[in-house]
């Protein structure tokens, strides 16, 4: 027997589960019955299946109406379907944007929402749009939806045939909300920029370790997010809404669970800044109520496909009830703009908080296959337990500027600006202007590609306040806006999903005018002689550095960079920064 003629992943045992949401599946002769619904939720539709049933709904009722939004890499339409009892954009409903499949192997969103859709249009559940209009889609990732396999998702129990985690362009899509380099993720990025949802949840399905909860979900936790008033309803209104709703039908509901150790949940979990190349990190930068639902892998298919069903539902009720408040607490922070902005967070290295677990049972034994000590989950529930929480501490702090200039050479950067809906002036004439600009050092380019993007970094301490002539066509961006802090991490080259950070600006890496050894070799030499505290930092140099001492090239770059034929925009970072 070969991997690709039968071995199959040896999963954790169940724990047996029952819930009132079975109640929700419909019977074997209701015609209105799901793919899904149909094979006990062992499989999933494909994509044209998927399409074909949304069309019969749409046909069936004026409830639902639908629209292809863009296009995936391979050319599948990308579709929005929009349930309202209206149709007529009105401001006083809450929007309601729910995207599932951006990973398509994890596909739970897609069938629990096919089956709500299909109950608020049979089966008298349109009191649920009575206060929102809810915008769904189905399937982020079409392509990699359509590269099923039973093996695609070794850690996950079910359905029977899973997408694959990447894009046709082998792009995790959930980590391009910054870069936006797929056609998917710019696709959804113009469509929230004009929907202007009130409330955004990215549907998923996790990996790792083996717990009781089968719902989870969570946001960029407290103390780093740059959207407090939505935080605060986030973690108090919405979590116990729809954690109070779970429970009362047979769910366990929980908080994002992330391991310090896979192996060993007691050692702590952690609750990190995430930085916003991910959906919830990036809705709380642009002052958007954004949530992160991780299913739980381990828990079969249906208990999953109805545990999303019942989060949906709870959340287009509360949705409808809560749009004044959480508008208010939108509005509040879109309006909020601190004094001093983080732009990078390191580990923390004691707990921030405890934390209560419910694990499942385990032993550890040493595995003759890896040759160290392996872990095997039992299956039974454990008492909860309080473990200790890691976070984040704050790394490199700016004060933030009144705003950037952008030269128009730079207009990528521009072009990015306007997919993230960042505000900005393109000035008709060339402007002069004082600025703050970064002299980058110690550049430094990982060795691996990330996501097909070289991942740069670079010592910004280095901070030259220059009279600088940006050319007619540069764009100038205030910070003080609603996506101010968003335009802040895509532009300050210290952030790590900065545009700079992920290669988009770097074409002051490089030197490309130099000057000959038997030209700059007599002129240092003369440089030397004529400059006196210029020979005292040569020779300590000399001595502090013997390798450099040793490098003939270095010892007359040194020079170079100190003479007038130097490049003066070499290593200065293009975009500057207005000070108050």
């Amino acid at each position: 027997m070969t991997a690709s003629t039968g071995w199959r992943a040896p999963l954790p045992p169940l724990q047996a589960w029952n819930g009132a949401t079975e109640t929700l599946i419909a019977p074997a002769d209701d015609p209105w019955r799901t793919a899904a619904e149909a094979d006990d939720f062992s499989t999933t539709p494909t994509y044209s299946e998927t399409l074909e049933y949304l069309e019969r709904l749409t046909k069936a009722s004026p409830i639902i109406r639908q629209r292809t939004y863009g296009h995936s890499a391979e050319g599948r339409p990308l579709i929005l379907v929009i349930a309202s009892l209206t149709h007529d954009n009105s401001p006083g409903r809450a929007r309601v944007f729910v995207e599932c499949g951006i990973h398509p192997g994890e596909i739970d969103g897609k069938d629990a929402g096919l089956m709500l859709l299909r109950d608020i249009v049979f089966r008298g559940r349109e009191d649920l749009l009575q206060g929102c209009d809810w915008y769904f889609v189905p399937v982020l990732s079409p392509d990699g939806h359509e590269r099923r396999s039973p093996f695609s998702r070794p850690n996950q129990r079910g359905p029977e045939e899973q997408g694959w985690r990447a894009s046709a362009q082998g792009l995790n899509l959930n980590r391009d909300f910054i870069k936006a380099d797929s056609p998917e993720i710019r696709a959804i990025l113009e469509l929230i920029n004009e929907l202007k949802p009130d409330l955004f949840l990215d549907l998923h399905v996790t990996d790792g370790l083996d717990y009781q909860y089968d719902i989870t979900f969570g946001f960029q936790d407290g103390p780093y997010s740059a959207s407090p008033e939505i935080n605060s309803w986030l973690e108090t209104t919405f979590r116990s809404t729809v954690s109070s709703a779970l429970t009362m039908q047979g769910h366990r509901p929980g908080p994002l669970i992330l391991p310090v150790d896979d192996r060993r949940p007691g050692l702590g979990l952690m609750l990190p800044s995430f930085p916003p190349r991910f959906s919830h990190s990036y809705g709380d930068l642009r002052h958007l109520a954004t949530v992160l639902v991780e299913n739980h892998s381990l828990k079969p298919t249906k208990q999953r496909v109805l545990g999303t069903y019942a989060l949906l539902e709870a959340t287009l009720r509360l949705a409808g009830q809560e749009v004044s408040a959480l508008r208010a607490a939108t509005r509040k922070d879109c309006a909020r703009k601190t004094r001093e902005t983080v732009l990078t967070w390191n580990a923390s290295e004691a707990p921030v908080r405890k934390t209560l677990f419910h694990a499942i049972s385990s032993e550890f034994y040493v595995s003759p296959a890896s040759g160290a000590e392996e872990v095997r989950w039992l299956g039974n529930p454990m008492p909860p337990v309080e473990l200790p929480l890691y976070g984040s501490t704050p790394g490199i702090k700016l004060e933030r500027p009144r705003g950037y200039w952008i030269p128009v050479a730079e207009n990528q950067v521009i072009q990015h600006l306007k997919l993230h809906d960042i505000e900005y002036q393109i000035s008709p004439e060339a402007v002069q202007v004082e600025v703050a600009m970064v002299r980058l050092a110690g550049v430094n380019i990982e060795p691996r590609l990330s996501e097909r993007r070289p991942v740069l970094s670079a010592d910004c301490s280095t901070i030259e306040v220059r009279n600088e002539c940006f050319p007619a066509g540069s764009a100038y961006v205030p910070t003080g806006q609603p996506h101010g802090d968003l335009a802040i991490h895509l532009l300050e080259p210290a952030c790590p999903d900065s545009l700079f950070s992920q290669g988009f600006i770097s074409g002051m890496l490089e030197q490309v005018e130099y000057m000959e050894s038997y030209v700059i070799a007599p002129m240092a030499e003369e440089m030397l002689a004529s400059d006196a505290e210029l020979q005292a930092a040569f020779e300590a140099k000399l001595a502090a550095e013997p390798a450099f001492a040793a490098d003939p090239m270095a010892r007359l770059k040194w020079f170079y960079q100190r003479s007038p034929y130097r490049d003066d925009r070499h290593m200065l970072y293009p975009i500057g920064r207005v000070i108050e």
